[in-house]
This record gives structure tokens, sequence and C-alpha cells, in this order.
């Protein structure tokens, strides 16, 4: 693999909201009791080896014409490090000899971003998280993980992983708390770019925001472009998350104007196994852990998003 990846200087990256990755236990000071065995949920130690084992059967299957397993994978809606620990020592990737790097975020339900990498390909160099003073009216949210590194060929890369608000309370009312975060991690974008003018740079996560927002427009004013903006998938999929019949693309990953050109390849991974039929409005929707109260037993309500990039 490792060879492979010398040979032909493709560096695959992923991004995927993995759906509550919690596991069983109670983490101390965070709302975590929905996931627990006494929980209306009923979430047990069986149902989180279950989790583990299908989200890296997710990841595992998002190659790219051979290039084995992804480089670099943005993970949000992880629990903590004894989750990530699981996921990749104990699980199907335990294999894979990936590493990672996670937040310890402010969160009330204790919900965190991670980076995934694979030695082989990506060397961190610096990483830190960074917090997002919350706005009048805002929640404490989820820290920005940041991770400067040095790829397979050579290249410094500079990486952020995102997981912005969701629309609680209104898509009106909650607009300003996504425009924070962005606005805070184009703070670090302008100063890694005033040492730096031609850096390489990645933001990546759930944006809880589509293509065309006014969260997304921040990114855009600081010279972020959206590499998956056109992404689709297999099986008339159009989104990474379905909500009452209708695909929304609220999962992006963005890249600095040096990144753009070296895009050989941006989808949507959206394989039958990941899929399940929608009864009430037709077609698919991705094949998710819980429905409501009701387990499901599947991998997750968002779909993978996929870069391959040539270095």
């Amino acid at each position: 693999m490792i060879l492979s990846l010398l040979l032909s200087g493709f560096l695959t990256f992923v991004e995927l909201n993995c759906e509550n990755f919690f596991n069983y236990t109670h983490d101390t000071g965070k709302q975590d009791t929905e996931f627990l065995p006494e929980s209306e949920r009923h979430w047990s130690s069986k149902r989180y080896w279950r989790k583990l084992n299908m989200v890296a059967q997710e990841l595992l299957s998002c190659s790219v014409e051979g290039d084995g397993i992804p480089d670099l994978v943005a993970l949000c809606e992880v629990e903590n490090d004894s989750v990530m620990y699981d996921f990749t020592h104990r699980s199907l990737l335990r294999n894979a000899g990936y590493q990672y790097l996670v937040t310890s975020s402010p969160d009330e339900r204790g919900i965190d971003v991670a980076l995934l990498y694979a030695p082989a390909s990506f060397a961190p160099i610096h990483s830190h998280a960074i917090r997002v003073n919350p706005i009048e009216g805002m929640r404490a949210t989820r820290d920005i993980l940041y991770v400067c590194g040095e790829t397979v060929s050579g290249d410094t890369l500079h990486v952020f992983v995102v997981h912005q608000p969701s629309k609680f309370g209104g898509e009106k009312h909650s607009r300003p708390f996504r425009q924070a975060v962005a606005q805070r991690v184009c703070e670090s974008v302008d100063s890694i770019r005033a040492v730096s003018p031609d850096a390489k740079l990645i933001v990546a996560g759930d944006f809880n925001d589509g293509a065309v927002s006014p969260s997304l427009f921040v990114y855009e004013q600081h010279g972020l472009v959206n590499l998956t903006k056109q992404a689709q998938g297999e099986n008339g999929v159009r989104g990474t998350y379905r909500y009452k019949g209708e695909w929304e693309s609220i999962d992006h990953i963005l890249g600095s104007s040096s990144i753009m050109n070296k895009v050989d390849t941006a989808f949507i991974h959206a394989p039958q196994f990941l899929l399940e039929e929608d009864t009430r409005y037709g077609g698919y929707r991705p094949r998710r852990t819980y429905v409501g109260p009701r387990y499901q037993g599947g991998f997750s309500d968002h779909l993978p998003l996929v870069v391959r990039l040539i270095f």
C-alpha cells in the first residue's frame, strides 16, 4: 500500500458525521444519559461494539479505484478519546494502523470531532483545539480541531475539522451561531496565510448548512472553495443527509485555491449497503443507527464525502 501511494501521489480524504458515536458509560459532566443501558434507547455494550464495526466497515469501503484505505478521515459526533481508542484499536480498523487526534469540547452532550490519519501518508507536526466563544444566546459548542502535517509527497497540509451548531430553534435564530464558528475558523486560516500565502488548507465537517448559505459564504469570502459542492453519489443520492424525502448537502470539504487544482475526484459514497428504502417518501435514505428512539442497527444518518487529491 505504501509503495502504491508513493507511485501514484494520491491522497484520499474522507469526511463523515458518525451519528451519535457514544460508548455506553457515563461521561462525567456531560448530558449523555440517552446513550446508557437504562435509557429509552437501551444503548448497550453489544450495540456499541456493533456500531464501532459498522462505521469501520463504512470507512474501509471508501477507497477509490483500489488505492487502499483512506489517508485522512474527518469525523464528527464522536463522544471522546475512549471511543476513538476503541475505534482504532478494537474494531475492524484495528489492523489498518490508523492514529487519531480528537478534541475535548465544552459541548453539553460531550460531542467532539476527530481526525484519523494513516501515518504512512500523513505525519502531524502540530495540532490544537480552537475554542469558539459563544455569542449571545448561543450554547457552548464543539471545538474546532486544527492539524498541521506533512503528506507523503513532502507538502505541508493544514486541516480543520468543524461541526457547526445545528438549526435547533430555527434556521434564522441559529444562523449567527454557525456564522460565529465560520468566522473563528477563518481567523485561523487568515493567520496561516499571513505567513504562508499559498498554504494548502482543508476545512471539513458537518456545517449544518447547505452550499448556498450565510455561513458558507463566510468561508468563500476568505478564499476557500467548496470542493464537494457538486458531489453526488450512486443510487440516486444527491446529498449527504436526507430530511423528509429531500436530500441535503450539509457536510462539506472546503479547500484553498492551492488545493482546488489538485482535486482528482469528489463524490458522496453511497453504495447499496449504506442505504435503505425510504418507504414514506420513496427512493433511498441513509441506513442509520436510530430512527427516533427505534433502534435500526445501521451505520449513520449521514453519508461519507470523499475527495481524492493528486500531490
